[in-house]
């Protein structure tokens, strides 16, 4: 009798929970703006794509009908406006924010946690993971499936998507490029139904970069890539997932596991962790009958750790990217298996690629539907193994602090003298705000037979992040990978080696046996003061990263260089190059109506008060020698620097470089060549690295918008050879260097010019040279010195030439410093850098990059050199034959 009286009761009061609970997700269902409402388009639709502001006013409009979602400011963009990001879940768990954050900075940062109180924060604990709408603009799918996929956690009835909100927590990004996405949406929006609809962008999607945004993740340069990396040291994420569209055609979206090599410090729980994630991404995909995702093959491979969506690995959190398949924006198109790869054509089920997609219509909608389907999975998978995404985070951090403590490097010492005392701290504030942990030595010690004084930086590797550390300082060795026995090496995706020390020209020593204790209590926490990130002005003079740059880390605010000097007596301020921020001096004095000439090596300054010399030397820790009767050559300061309509990245980042160090100078264009008569506006050209064929032809005719077509034509060239000819200085970054010499027919060869890859090889890495440091061009540099080559040239004098070379390759044995370099012989003894005389003008060759993505501060002033060698300071330089001498007597 109980129980048939009791069953129907509990059956009533079960239906009864389960319609007042439907109500009420239906009711939250019903407040939930569908993102068609506000946009007047359904996300994916062809020919349409939403801006950032869209973006941005659709999350809002969550944020007020929704108690499961908040929004927070993380920033501001390069071109000043306001970024946010979404955190997602259920109420309940959004009410106890504050105690998840704990727990995940907690588990971070495990120093003194016992695995007991580890799973019981784990157990307690949610996990953060982080998705975004893509970094690079014109990959648009990503930043529209964002709009998409909130729409989907807010107003589904799924009972995985409440499992989701119940057991998650999720950092969503509208984009993590607002800037592009509206430059990349309005350029689409003026072609759509005009024959340029599919034309390609004219300028960068980054005020500065462009597509390296996902390369400055260690540099940290760009102010949006310190408003990502400031987020996550707040809210440390367990899962991070960025989306990208460049999957190998024909296949359809690429995912993880990476191709071959990765990073050498990956801890091995992370990595698996990626690895398990992808192929829960593609088990979702065919589920949901999704075909042709693809894993590994030969080109994203993850050895590069200066990617924002990998280089959280070395931080311990499993982060990776996806690649979506991409037509053009928003514009479909129809394949066939005509189009594909004779390798694909087949449609060879494959271990990897186990669904090949057999072409048809490949729309926008078809990429944003991908990705939403690759989001949730990640976000599922998160769901079920929460517990343990949030306990190997701790293990990975923790097995991290166990290995150095008993494997070296036990630490990395850095002396704050070196011949630049700013650089190790522009070195050390990038890791410290990376979350490294840096100290300093509170007295004197000995180890190893060195002596090491009192302010010694130390950055011990007995904590979580030293695998980052240790990937940044020590030297890169590119495994030898061939596409098949005695076939040409396999490309490194990105860069082959970046030795931070070698580039930066920063001692650093490893300590590679056990720290004595001695040593170890010597060691003090740097903090300094922290600012918020609104704060306005200046926050460090120091670094010339404009703003608070840095300095919203406590430990790298606390960072600070040795004091400069101001010494001797006179009229006349002496700074020597060697130091970068010399430069900035020189600026200043310039700005102030002071002049300037270059004098036995340094630069002199005069016709500025002694108080403003004071005050520049010690804001910029500038060290000045004061002298009278300083003779030198008064410089010029009228720099152009070319700006092509192919939106050069290699531009902007020489751009960004020359306004953080106060340069005066105009971009120009193809028109301002082809009007002549450079020599009456500049005294300097600086071109950056580009192809030729982007100064000669620039864009197709017809495949851009008539004002973007062509490059600098005939004419153009011609007065560019005037502009030397009448005793301008062109100065040509590594591959432009190709063009000049066969535009301007100089007497010059590239001696790797048509040799088999298979025989020669130099990826993205890092050589030694040896400068001759009497040339204004090398002023400051070491005698041997490191440069970074990509793609780079090698030159040799041929008959006519009149000039010097300015920095050359060994003769003997490898010039390799960190990377990979094939075929060694073929530029040994040969030049990397030429000062050539044409008519009455210079033209000055570097076949490197002194200013690669603003990492190689050891070269920095072989470019600011380069612009102020003209006029007077060229024509006066007696050349230095004895320099160099060709190889083997040729």
């Amino acid at each position: 009798m109980k129980k048939i009286i009791l069953q129907p009761l509990f059956c009533r009061i079960f239906a009864a929970i389960i319609f007042l609970f439907s109500a009420q997700w239906a009711s939250q269902a019903q407040t939930i703006p569908t993102p068609e409402s506000m946009l007047g388009f359904t996300v994916g639709a062809d020919y349409h794509l939403a801006t950032y502001d869209q973006s941005l006013a659709y999350f809002q409009k969550l944020a007020e009908v929704s108690d499961q979602i908040q929004l927070y400011q993380a920033g501001v963009t390069s071109e000043g406006r306001p970024w946010y990001f979404s955190v997602i879940s259920s109420k309940a768990n959004l009410d106890k924010l504050d105690r998840y954050k704990e727990i995940a900075m907690q588990l971070a940062h495990p120093t003194g946690m016992t695995d007991t109180q580890a799973k019981a924060l784990a157990k307690e604990g949610k996990p953060f993971v982080h998705i975004d709408g893509g970094l690079h603009a014109t990959e648009v799918a990503g930043a529209q499936h964002t709009i998409s996929l909130a729409y989907e956690l807010l107003s589904s009835d799924d009972p995985k998507i409440k499992d989701i909100l119940d057991n998650v927590v999720i950092m969503l990004w509208p984009s993590l490029n607002p800037d592009g996405q509206n430059i990349v949406a309005d350029w689409y929006h003026s072609n759509v139904g005009t024959p340029y609809e599919v034309a390609p962008l004219p300028v960068l999607y980054q005020k500065y970069i462009g597509h390296d945004n996902n390369r400055d993740a260690y540099m940290l340069n760009m102010e949006e890539s310190r408003v990502v990396a400031r987020t996550w040291r707040e809210w440390e994420p367990n899962i991070i997932h960025v989306h990208h569209q460049s999957s190998p055609f024909p296949t359809r979206i690429w995912l993880p596991p990476f191709a071959e090599p990765i990073a050498t410090q990956t801890p091995p729980i992370v990595a698996r962790e990626v690895n398990m994630i992808g192929m829960a991404i593609a088990q979702a995909l065919e589920t949901n009958g999704q075909p042709g995702a693809v894993h590994m093959g030969t080109g994203f491979d993850a050895w590069y750790p200066g990617y924002v969506d990998y280089m959280p690995v070395l931080q311990n959190i499993p982060a990776f990217w996806t690649e979506t398949a991409l037509y053009r924006y928003a514009t479909p198109h129809f394949y066939t298996i005509s189009d594909f790869p004779s390798d694909r054509s087949g449609l060879r089920i494959e271990s990897l690629y186990s669904s090949p997609w057999k072409g048809g219509w490949w729309r926008l909608k078809d990429a944003v539907d991908y990705m939403q389907t690759a989001s949730i999975a990640v976000l599922e998978y998160a769901s079920k193994y929460g517990e343990t995404v949030l306990y190997n985070r701790y293990q990975s951090g923790r097995n991290t602090i166990k290995k150095y403590e008993k494997e070296p490097p036990y630490a990395y010492f850095v002396p704050q003298a070196q011949r630049d005392p700013v650089r190790p701290v522009e070195l050390l504030k990038r890791l410290a705000f990376n979350g490294v942990r840096i100290e300093q030595l509170s007295k004197a010690v000995t180890f190893n037979n060195v002596n090491y004084p009192k302010g010694t930086w130390v950055i011990p590797m007995n904590q979580e992040f030293a695998e980052l550390a240790r990937q940044l300082l020590d030297v890169q060795n590119y495994p030898d990978l061939r596409e098949y026995p005695q076939g040409p090496p396999e490309q490194p995706y990105d860069a082959a080696g970046w030795t931070l020390p070698m580039i930066f020209e920063v001692k650093v020593t490893p300590a590679m046996s056990p720290l004595t204790e001695e040593v170890k209590n010597a060691f003090m926490p740097i903090q300094g003061t922290a600012v918020y990130w609104e704060t306005s002005g200046d926050a460090s003079t120091v670094d010339f990263v404009p703003g608070v740059g840095f300095n919203t880390s406590a430990n790298a605010a606390g960072i600070v260089p040795l004091p400069s000097k101001v010494s001797g007596s006179g009229n006349t301020a002496l700074v020597d190059p060697k130091e970068n921020n010399s430069f900035r001096l020189i600026n200043k004095a310039l700005k102030a109506n002071g002049k300037v000439s270059f004098a036995s090596g340094k630069y002199a300054i005069e016709g500025v008060s002694k108080s403003n010399i004071d005050q520049w030397s010690k804001e910029l820790a500038v060290n000045v020698t004061m002298a009278n009767n300083v003779k030198g050559t008064a410089i010029k300061k009228r720099i152009a620097l070319y700006r092509p309509h192919t939106a050069s990245m290699d531009e902007g980042w020489t751009r960004w470089l020359l306004e953080n160090y106060g340069f005066e100078f105009t971009n120009i264009g193809n028109t301002d060549f082809q009007m002549g008569n450079l020599e009456d506006r500049f005294d300097v050209i600086l071109l950056a690295s580009e192809r030729s064929s982007t100064f000669t032809n620039g864009f197709r005719e017809g495949s851009v918008p008539p004002e973007y077509a062509g490059g600098l034509g005939d004419s153009g060239i011609r007065a560019m050879s005037e502009f030397v000819n009448a005793g301008g200085t062109l100065v040509c970054l590594n591959q432009s260097s190709l063009f000049a010499i066969d535009a301007l027919h100089l007497p010059v060869k590239n001696v790797t010019a048509g040799i088999n890859r298979k025989d020669f090889f130099a990826g993205s890495s890092i050589l030694g040279v040896t400068t001759d440091t009497s040339h204004p061009v090398m002023a400051g540099m070491p005698a041997q010195a490191n440069i970074f080559v990509s793609n780079s040239p090698t030159f040799a004098p041929t008959e006519g030439f009149e000039g010097q070379v300015l920095a050359k390759y060994q003769s003997q044995d490898s010039p390799l410093r960190s990377g990979y370099l094939l075929g060694e012989k073929f530029i040994q003894g040969y030049a990397a850098s030429m000062d050539i005389k044409k008519g009455k003008g210079h033209v000055i060759l570097h076949g490197f990059s002194p200013q690669w993505r603003g990492q190689t501060m050891g070269t920095y002033r072989v470019l600011f050199n380069s612009i102020l060698y003209s006029g007077d300071v060229a024509q006066n330089q007696k050349l230095n034959a004895g320099f160099w001498e060709a190889p083997g007597g040729k």
